[in-house]
């Protein structure tokens, strides 16, 4: 591969996710606001963020192939946010247990040199364990959550809380979808295996 292949990700678990693919790349932080527009769907935001970070690290890396990422969680419609703090997390959790919450997962991959990009919202759904309030406060005091969307993370102590899983691709929850990020890249010219 002659182009640079960058995750535009801060997430420790983005980055252990696409280091399975056993291909060099690098990290750099978009740093961007992502706030939702009005009357923009949950997949709709969790698309437009992946595209904005991605295009905000092209604009720096123009011979660059780059990996935006996204992820919206949802329940009834209503997006569910990084809680940020103890009191939203339980909160959250508190809305969620023993029903179903979506998690849109964003990918898109933008060759900075040609400006081109494939982009596509990849699904997943969770249903959350009937949890008792000194379960959920357990949980966060372990865990703490507080920078994930929807206030889970799967991939650690949160399988605990979790009933049920359901789509395509178990990394999408986790917040990159690598059975289409293979695709993508493999259409620019990057065979994985």
């Amino acid at each position: 591969m002659n182009k640079n292949l960058i995750l535009a990700s801060s997430s420790p678990f983005r980055r252990e996710l696409l280091t399975r693919l056993q291909i060099p790349f690098s990290c750099v932080s978009p740093d961007v606001d992502e706030t939702p527009l009005p009357n923009e769907l949950p997949q709709e935001t969790a698309l437009r963020l992946a595209q904005v970070k991605a295009r905000k690290i092209g604009a720096s890396h123009t011979d660059a192939l780059i990996i935006g990422c996204d992820q919206v969680a949802t329940l009834d419609n209503q997006q569910l946010g990084k809680p940020l703090t103890h009191e939203n997390a339980t909160r959250q959790l508190r809305l969620m247990r023993g029903r179903e919450v979506i998690f849109h997962s964003a990918l898109c991959l933008y060759n900075a040199a040609t400006q081109s990009m494939q982009a596509e919202v990849v699904p997943f759904v969770v249903k959350f364990r009937n949890l008792t309030d000194t379960q959920i406060e357990s949980y966060l005091n372990k865990e703490q959550p507080y920078h994930c969307a929807g206030s889970a993370k799967s991939e650690g102590l949160g399988i605990a809380i979790i009933e049920k899983m359901t789509g395509d691709d178990p990394n999408a929850l986790i917040g990159l979808p690598l059975i289409a990020l293979v695709n993508m890249l493999q259409n620019e010219g990057l065979a994985v295996i």
